[in-house]
């Protein structure tokens, strides 16, 4: 019989669950605010309404600066991740349809798996490669039962490597800095060196919000408070107790409530394979989390008796 999760295992799943969510979430949100502002100015919104949401929650909570050493990975992530990533992917996803922005883009978990092994020394099990061999099988299945809804171009598509690239250094980057900081504190900081990074837009930012319906500022600050602060918080805080390889393997849930949420959203009913790829990408990252049940077993006791309990995040 398997054995529950410990307390500390269950809510970093939980953590992991709400960073999904709202990261798919966020694609819906972004096709609304997206046709009233530019890229950039979308980014720089985004990054400052997560930096003054995590800040008031920082002074709240008395947070201080994250330490020294944490510094490196922090400036890193937040330059990659928050600042890079968000403006490329704005861009790209004007200049191609959605199914291949999302088949792009996806290459990010693979990424992830390669340089977490290489750099960061993770395990490569062969669950972990099966899953996430059936998730990127379910999200080409998805991207390409969505093509041919927009334009695609070259520079689309360069765009949206670059973004799956800077998605991958990123989260690398970050990994050992929240060995030495709060997840609270990488996501902070992290989010206000993006902000900074994005200031050039400021000036497109005001004249976009000028003309701007209020229902896609709206989105723009809901995309800053929830999928910036709140979901890339919980993520930094499910990421401390995993590898990166595993957690890259989780997003691949994202393309299938992404067209879960689509269709009760905004009335797009998708079709057989589109639905047939959102549930190979859920197979893959049932797959990719799981352990054989021995293995599960002896990696919990030896855990449970060695290791000292992380630092919680509430």
């Amino acid at each position: 019989m398997k054995k529950p999760l410990r307390p500390t295992e269950a809510t970093a799943a939980a953590a992991a669950v709400v960073t999904v969510v709202l990261w798919a979430s966020a694609f819906v949100s972004i096709r609304s605010a997206g046709a009233a502002y530019s890229p950039g100015a979308l980014a720089l919104g985004r990054l400052t309404s997560g930096a003054l949401a995590l800040g008031v929650l920082c002074l709240v909570r008395r947070e201080g600066l994250p330490p020294r050493s944490a510094w490196r990975g922090i400036a890193i992530s937040g330059a990659l991740w928050f600042g890079f990533y968000m403006v490329v992917l704005n861009w790209g996803e004007q200049q191609v349809d959605a199914g291949t922005a999302a088949l792009v883009v996806n290459i990010g978990p693979i990424l992830i798996a390669l340089l977490g092994s290489r750099l960061l020394g993770d395990a490569m099990p062969p669950r972990l490669l099966a899953g996430m061999a059936v998730s990127f099988a379910g999200a080409v299945t998805v991207g390409l039962s969505m093509s041919g809804e927009g334009g695609s171009s070259v520079l689309g598509v360069a765009l949206c490597l670059l973004a799956a690239v800077a998605y991958a250094g990123g989260v690398v980057a970050q990994k050992p800095a929240l060995g030495r900081a709060g997840a609270l504190q990488v996501t902070t900081f992290g989010c206000l060196i993006g902000a900074v990074l994005c200031l050039p837009f400021a000036g497109q930012l005001v004249q976009d919000a000028a003309d701007a319906p209020v229902s896609a500022t709206l989105n723009m600050v809901y995309l800053g408070v929830f999928p910036t602060a709140l979901a890339f918080t919980t993520w930094a805080y499910a990421l401390a107790r995993t590898t990166a390889s595993r957690m890259g393997a989780t997003t691949y849930a994202v393309p299938a409530l992404v067209v879960l949420m689509s269709w009760l959203a905004l009335g797009e009913v998708p079709g057989l394979f589109t639905l047939a790829g959102g549930v190979l990408c859920l197979a893959g990252v049932a797959v990719s989390r799981s352990r054989p049940r021995g293995k599960a077993e002896v990696e919990q006791a030896a855990s449970t008796a060695t290791d000292p309990e992380p630092e919680q995040v509430p």
